[in-house]
C-alpha cells in the first residue's frame, strides 16, 4: 500500500518529474536509526521538488521540530508559500478553475482554455495565489503532468487529454498547510540553506539527476541547468556538511544503467556509503521507458545491519 494512503494526511500537490514517492521505502531503509530518537531535530531539503519525502518525513518523524526547504524554481517555492499561508484563497481559486474547465463542451474547447491559461502563466510573475492556481491547473491538465520550461523560462508542455481532472483537492491543501506551518521556505541556490541551518540537522538532497544519455537529459525545471560542474559543487557541499557534523542522504541517477564501467558518482563520493536501489520511471513519453532502473542512495553514515536494499 502507498505510504501516503496509510497516513491519509499531507501529500504532494503536484506531479513532478523525478518525484520520490515510489522510492520512499528504500529511503526509509536508508535512514539512520538515530534519527527517530534525536531531539529538536531540523530536517533540510535543499532541492524540494514535489515534496514527497518532506511530507512523508514530517508525518513519520514527529520529533522533527522544524524543516527548511529550498528550490531554485520560484513558481514552486511560491506554491509552497501560498499553501502554507493562504490555503483557503487557493482552494477558492482552484475551485473556480475546476468548475469552468469541467463545463467546457469539447476537447477543442478544453485545449483552447489550457493554451490561454498557459499563455497567462508565461506572463508571470502573477499575483501569488493566481500563479499557484494556474501552475496546479497546468500540472493537472498538461501532457504527462510535466513541469518543463524553455531557456527563457516559458512553460512549454502541451495539452493533455483529461476530460474531468481533479484540479482542486481541498483536504490535501489543508493538510499540507497544517504540516507546512513548521517549515521555512527558501528560494535560490541550494548552498544558501547553510545560512539557516542549526547544528542538529539532517539533510536529504535530491538534485536534478545526471542524465544517463544525451537524449535522456531532462532537468529543465528552471532556466539554469544542473551540469557536471553543479554536480561536483554539490559533492563539495556534502563534504562540507560532513565536516560540520551533519548527517545527510543524497539520491541520484546511476550511470551504470547504461555503462557498467561508468564510476562517476562512485569516484565523486568515494569517501561515503553508496547503495544501489531499484526505482521505477513514471514520466516517459514511451511506455517501454517506464520500467525499473537502478538509482543511487549516498550517505555519510553506514547503513544499519538490518537494512535491506532491493
Amino acid at each position: 500500500m502507498d505510504l501516503f494512503e496509510e497516513m491519509q494526511g499531507a501529500k504532494p500537490f503536484l506531479k513532478w518529474a523525478g518525484g520520490k514517492r515510489q522510492l520512499i521505502p528504500a529511503i526509509q531503509s536508508a535512514l539512520p536509526d538515530s534519527l527517530r530518537h534525536a531531539r529538536n531535530l531540523t530536517y533540510v531539503e535543499p532541492f524540494i521538488g514535489g515534496g514527497a519525502v518532506l511530507f512523508w518525513m514530517l508525518q513519520a518523524y514527529p520529533n522533527i521540530r522544524q524543516a527548511i526547504i529550498n528550490d531554485v524554481n520560484p513558481d514552486l517555492t511560491t506554491a509552497y508559500q501560498v499553501i502554507q499561508q493562504r490555503p483557503q484563497a487557493l482552494i477558492k481559486a482552484l475551485s473556480a478553475i475546476q468548475e469552468a474547465y469541467r463545463l467546457l463542451p469539447s476537447e477543442a474547447a478544453r485545449r483552447a482554455y489550457f493554451e490561454d491559461v498557459r499563455t497567462e502563466f508565461n506572463t508571470r510573475p502573477l499575483e501569488a495565489v493566481r500563479n499557484t492556481a494556474v501552475l496546479m491547473f497546468l500540472n493537472r491538465t498538461c501532457f504527462n503532468g510535466l513541469y518543463r520550461v524553455n531557456s527563457k523560462g516559458g512553460f512549454n508542455v502541451p495539452f493533455g487529454r483529461y476530460d474531468q481532472p481533479v484540479i482542486c483537492h481541498p483536504q490535501t491543501i489543508l493538510a499540507n498547510s497544517k504540516l507546512l506551518s513548521r517549515v521555512t521556505i527558501l528560494q535560490g541556490d541550494f548552498a544558501q540553506v547553510l545560512n539557516h541551518t542549526p547544528a542538529n540537522s539532517f539533510f536529504y538532497l535530491d538534485p536534478p539527476y545526471k542524465p544517463l544519455s544525451k537524449t535522456a537529459a531532462f532537468n529543465a525545471y528552471a532556466t539554469e541547468t544542473f551540469d557536471a560542474a553543479s554536480q561536483e559543487r554539490l559533492a563539495a557541499f556534502c563534504h562540507g556538511l560532513d565536516a560540520r557534523g551533519h548527517q545527510w542522504l543524497l539520491s541520484n541517477s546511476d550511470p551504470q544503467n547504461t555503462d557498467a564501467a561508468d564510476s562517476y558518482f562512485d569516484d565523486l563520493y568515494a569517501a561515503f556509503t553508496i547503495r544501489r536501489v531499484q526505482a521505477k520511471r513514471h514520466i516517459n513519453s514511451k511506455a517501454k521507458g517506464r520500467g525499473k532502473i537502478s538509482e543511487l542512495l549516498i550517505s555519510n553514515y553506514a547503513p544499519t545491519p538490518e537494512a535491506q536494499f532491493a
